[in-house]
C-alpha cells in the first residue's frame, strides 16, 4: 500500500504557535522533490504537546495541501484508546489514506492489552492502520507474534508497520508470519539499507525532511535492486541520519531546516529545547556531506 521515501513531518511553529504558511511550503516541497507519502503528526511533528484541535489542523492542512498528489498517513496515535480513535475518525473524515498508531506510551500495556488496543482502533473505524512499533520512545515493544495476529485478525485494515525496534529480523519474521504483502516499513533511516534488503518496502524518515530528494532517489535504487547505487547514496546520508539525534529530536532536524530554508525556524515546544551546540556542529557537518549546503 506503501513503499519509498516517507518523511514523518515536523510541524514548523513561529512565536508558539503553529506556522501553516511554513508547512503548507514544506509539503509541496516534499512532494516536488519525490517523497512517496506525507506522515503529518508522528513523533517527529512534536504530536505530544499539540491540542486535539491543532493535532487535526496539522493533518488537515497536509491533506489539502496535498489535493491528492500523495497518500497522507495520518498520526493517529495515543495513550488513550478512546483519543486515538478520535484521531482515526476525524482523519478518515478528512481524506487520510491511512492512520499511524503507535503503540500506547507511558501505560506500559501487556501484548494482550496491545491487541485489545489495536483490535478495538481496528473495529470502530474503517481508516487503514499502520502499527508503529518505537519501544526507546513507549517502553512497550510490538512483538512479531502480535503483529502476526492482529494481521492476521484485521487482513484488510492492518495494513502495514513502521519498525523503530532497531530490529532487523522483525522484517523476515514478519514476512514468514504474515507474507510479502504486509507493507513493511523501516522507522530508522539508518537500518533503511538493510531493512529494504530483507524486505522492507521504503522508510519513514527524518532525514527526509530535509534531504527529500536524496531520500528518494535513495529508496527508488533499493527498490530496483540496486544496492551499489543505494550504499552510494545511503553513505551520502549516513551522518545526517545519526546527526538528527545528537540531541532530543526533532531538535536537530528542525534546526537543519532552518539552515536549508528561511522560511523555517528551528522553534521546539517545552519540554524541548533547540538544539544545542554538539548538534548544530553535527549537523553543520553533515550537510555539508550530503552536499546540502
Amino acid at each position: 500500500m506503501f513503499s519509498g521515501s516517507i518523511p514523518a513531518l515536523v510541524t514548523p511553529f513561529r512565536d508558539g504557535t503553529f506556522d501553516e504558511r511554513a508547512f503548507r511550503r514544506l509539503v509541496d516541497w516534499q512532494i516536488d522533490n519525490g517523497s512517496a507519502a506525507l506522515v503529518p503528526c508522528g513523533t517527529t511533528g512534536e504530536a505530544s504537546t499539540l491540542s486535539n484541535a491543532e493535532h487535526h489542523r496539522v493533518i488537515e492542512i497536509c491533506i489539502e495541501q496535498a489535493a491528492g498528489r500523495v497518500p497522507i498517513i495520518a498520526g493517529c496515535g495515543s495513550n488513550d484508546t478512546q483519543n486515538a480513535l478520535l484521531h482515526m475518525n476525524f482523519s478518515r473524515k478528512a481524506g487520510a489514506a491511512a492512520g499511524l498508531c503507535v503503540a500506547p506510551y507511558y501505560n506500559r500495556p501487556s501484548q494482550r492489552g496491545l491487541v485489545a488496543h489495536f483490535s478495538h482502533l481496528a473495529e470502530n473505524c474503517d481508516l487503514p492502520i499502520v502499527l508503529y512499533n518505537v519501544p526507546g520512545r513507549t517502553v512497550t515493544d510490538l512483538l512479531p507474534e502480535t503483529v502476526i495476529e492482529l494481521a492476521e485478525k484485521y487482513p484488510g485494515q492492518i495494513v502495514a508497520i513502521k519498525d523503530a525496534s532497531g530490529d532487523l529480523s522483525r522484517v523476515t519474521d514478519h514476512r514468514m508470519g504474515i507474507g510479502r504483502e504486509f507493507c513493511q516499513l523501516s522507522g530508522d533511516d539508518e537500518l533503511a539499507l538493510p531493512a529494504n534488503a530483507a524486505g522492507a518496502r521504503g522508510c519513514i524518515s527524518v532525514t527526509a525532511n530535509v534531504a527529500p530528494a536524496l531520500c528518494a532517489e535513495f529508496q527508488q535504487a533499493c527498490a530496483e535492486n540496486d544496492f551499489a547505487k543505494a550504499r552510494r547514496l545511503n553513505d551520502k546520508l549516513y551522518p545526517l541520519h545519526y546527526a538528527m539525534f545528537e540531541d532530543a529530536s526533532p531538535a536537530p532536524v528542525k534546526y537543519a531546516l532552518s539552515r536549508v530554508h528561511d522560511w523555517m525556524t528551528d522553534e521546539v515546544r517545552l519540554p524541548l529545547c533547540t538544539a544545542n551546540d554538539a548538534a548544530r556542529r553535527a549537523v553543520d557537518a553533515a550537510l555539508v556531506h550530503a552536499g546540502l549546503v
